[in-house]
């Protein structure tokens, strides 16, 4: 499956004024990324991963729709999953790319 170029354009849209941004095509979506750490990326699954801290994780996990990101059938420890039924409004999927920026934001350029 390809990712959604729609919602692609939508994450765009919010991020674009990220000092220090790029997008690349990785994990079969459209990942944004800052100073060189991903913060959002269309999933090529449907719905968006975000980049998060990894201390917040199980705290979002429990009290939003977000899931835990799994790789290769192992949990990514701050990478979470949020299904396309979750980002359909404008605000929800703000608040999650507000988080992924703010979190790679704050991590060191590479």
């Amino acid at each position: 499956m390809a990712y959604d170029e729609a919602l692609a354009a939508r994450i765009r849209g919010l991020i674009g004024d990220q000092p220090m941004l790029t997008e690349q095509k990785m994990f079969g979506g459209l990942a944004f990324l800052i100073g060189g750490t991903m913060a959002v990326a269309a999933s090529g699954r449907g719905g968006i991963m975000v980049r998060v801290d990894p201390t917040e994780g199980d705290e979002l996990i429990a009290t939003t729709p977000a899931e835990p990101m799994e790789m290769r059938s192992r949990a990514m420890s701050g990478w979470l999953r949020v299904a396309d039924e979750h980002v359909t409004s404008d605000d929800d999927l703000a608040e999650w790319v507000r988080r992924g920026a703010a979190y790679a934001g704050s991590l060191r350029a590479k």
